[in-house]
């Protein structure tokens, strides 16, 4: 449930309209009204109360949604006080939910949504299943406010970094999820006997076996963190063999098998500019996103690197010139990911009943030129503010020395 901020009555006016979910429409207004698009078009009636935006030669697109990293969630990696994506102690953590972790007053916040991203992913990390992801808004004084879904799915590791929680093995880490997967059904089976202690022990505690059950029923989406063709392969089988909603993530060598994946419906996480090759992925590629999304995979693009989320938009420039099509490009960082989310009714496209993130820029969002000239979240207008925008100002001019 979003909890609305006060808003205002918005009228873009003039501007190049990229709704995603349609065509562009040229010098088109987008009305903003309660926190929601109201109308989009060309002949749009603009109510006398409306504070008007000239966007006359300018772009105009939905908010930008990053569907990776710890956004509220870290502040300096280096120091741990500063870090809450993780609970240590479990091996199996589905019931890890991040949101009460998350700080709105990071200034990670700012720093990214001026250029132009407006929702991002908070994720959990560290282990087998490291717990459930959210979704939340780039605004907003407390976690009810920022937040737009929470969970929107449980992450699970099938990548080299997991071999440590199977002993060392890959083979033995999809042997302990299967476990916990058939544990979770049995559970739900023998409540009863369970909380009399009347059945063998099982492999995870009674909170993270109930957490996995919609996952297990097909209500929420299993992030699977997998780079390897082999690891992609063993994500497909869990899919199949316990009927998950999978979505891969990371899934840098999925290229190599694009058709399968698309026969499957899975949709895939992918960061453009991945190519170091390494045992995990000897094959990654710069044509990575743009072969899947031939092959009909539907692909979502990401910035992991949570001090960076705000570069997503040359991420997708990148994916550009790698092969895709500017308008796959941009609906991989807008309407995919709400779609893959399960938001897509509230977020991702610029349509009348939408929440309204809104941004406009100065041309082109995956040029390095362009500017972001104005961001609205949740039907407000956002300052174009950050620390390091302060930093800046305050140290611009330096005071002579002597």
């Amino acid at each position: 449930m979003i909890a609305l901020i006060l808003a205002q009555t918005i009228a873009i006016t003039g501007g190049t309209v990229y709704p995603v979910s349609g065509p562009k429409i040229e010098q088109a207004t987008v009305l903003i009204r309660d926190g929601k698009i109201a109308a989009v078009g060309a002949n749009v009636t603009i109510p006398a109360d409306a504070t008007r935006i000239d966007a006359t030669g300018k772009w105009v697109t939905p908010g930008f949604i990053d569907g990776a990293g710890q956004m509220g969630l870290v502040e300096i990696s280096a120091v741990g006080g500063t870090r809450e994506a993780a609970q240590r102690s479990d091996t199996i953590a589905a019931s890890f939910n991040v949101t009460e972790g998350i700080n709105p007053a990071s200034q990670l916040i700012a720093v990214t949504r001026i250029e132009g991203i407006t929702t991002t992913l908070a994720t959990p990390a560290g282990h087998l299943v490291s717990g459930q992801a959210v979704l939340i808004d780039l605004t907003g004084a407390t976690i009810e406010e920022m937040t737009a879904q929470s969970p929107v799915g449980i992450v699970a590791d099938l990548s080299e970094g997991a071999k440590d929680e199977g002993g060392g093995s890959r083979a033995a880490v999809s042997q302990l999820l299967r476990d916990v997967f058939r544990d979770a059904l049995e559970y739900e089976r023998r409540k009863t006997d369970f909380t009399r202690a009347q059945m063998q022990p099982l492999s995870a505690s009674s909170a993270d076996l109930e957490a996995l059950l919609p996952v297990l029923h097909g209500r929420l989406p299993l992030i699977v963190l997998a780079n390897r063709r082999s690891d992609i392969e063993t994500a497909l089988r869990l899919a199949r063999e316990f009927k998950l909603r999978l979505v891969l993530a990371g899934a840098q060598e999925a290229w190599e098998m694009a058709a399968e994946i698309a026969s499957a419906g899975v949709p895939v996480l992918v960061q453009p500019l991945d190519n170091i090759p390494s045992y995990d992925a000897l094959g990654v590629r710069y044509e990575n996103a743009s072969l899947l999304a031939k092959a009909g995979v539907k692909v979502v693009l990401l910035e992991t690197d949570t001090h960076n989320s705000r570069n997503l938009r040359q991420q997708a420039g990148n994916a550009v010139s790698y092969g895709m099509t500017w308008d796959e490009a941009l609906r991989a960082i807008t309407l995919s990911p709400a779609e893959v989310f399960g938001v897509a009714g509230r977020y991702g496209s610029l349509e009348p009943g939408k929440v309204a993130n809104v941004v406009v820029w100065s041309g082109d969002p995956f040029e390095f030129s362009t500017a972001v000239e104005h961001v609205i979240i949740r039907g407000k207008e956002i300052p174009l503010t950050s620390r390091q925008g302060e930093l800046l100002q305050r140290y611009k001019t330096l005071p002579p020395t002597y």
